[in-house]
């Protein structure tokens, strides 16, 4: 049994800025870029077509919508100031080290989240309180290029495990994104059905052949 778990709201909770284009703005300013004036219009306003579910990096976005304001900025300048904007704070859910534990005992475990931001899924496993090592493979849509429903992040989840699409169960909370795995033949045991206390439970009914 292979398992995957999304991060955010379901393994960990995370305290982010309630105004984003202003944390990204302050960073900016920080880092000596120029905000224009409407830079909430600009950072609201898309600048990139990309295919159904693709992701698009924050630090791309935000350099697309300086450009469209015809601000220059130095390399990497963009990508320093996205990460410290997003810098987290961490909460590890109750329930999550039991989940991660019962799903480790039964054979391989990944982190498959969404998120446009870089490092923030590697900061967030440094401060929540899961064991890092506990998990054989972290995927995210900022590395990989797509987002959850689509079925490329469960395909490259189950093979980063070892295993096939049908063979992965995952655990989150969205139904629309996590419930994704369901498409590509895998199940899904999502947090609106059975709480994070119950996964190990859950576990143990799906390895037995029982339906979630």
């Amino acid at each position: 049994m292979a398992v995957s778990f999304d991060l955010f709201g379901t393994l960990v909770d995370v305290d982010q800025p309630a105004a984003p284009a202003e944390a990204v703005a302050d960073e900016l300013a920080a880092r000596d870029v120029d905000v224009p004036a409407d830079w909430a219009d600009a950072y609201a306003s898309p600048h990139v077509d990309p295919p159904e579910h693709a992701e698009v990096p924050l630090p791309a976005h935000v350099s697309r919508a300086l450009a469209s304001r015809g601000v220059e900025f130095e390399n990497n300048v963009v990508r320093r100031a996205v990460v410290a904007a997003f810098d987290p704070a961490v909460e590890t859910r109750e329930g999550a080290l039991e989940a991660v534990a019962a799903a480790r005992d039964r054979g391989p475990v990944a982190i498959c989240s969404n998120c446009s931001v870089p490092e923030l899924v590697a900061r967030t496993l440094i401060r929540a309180d899961l064991d890092r090592d506990g998990f054989d493979a972290t995927v995210t849509s900022v590395a990989c290029g797509w987002r959850k429903p689509a079925p490329e992040i469960f395909e490259l989840t189950a093979n980063e495990l070892g295993t096939s699409p049908s063979e992965l169960i995952h655990v989150g909370d969205d139904p629309r994104t996590d419930g994704g795995i369901e498409a590509v033949g895998g199940a899904a045991i999502l947090l609106e059905d059975v709480s994070l206390s119950e996964v190990p439970e859950e576990l143990a009914r799906l390895e037995g052949g029982a339906e979630p």
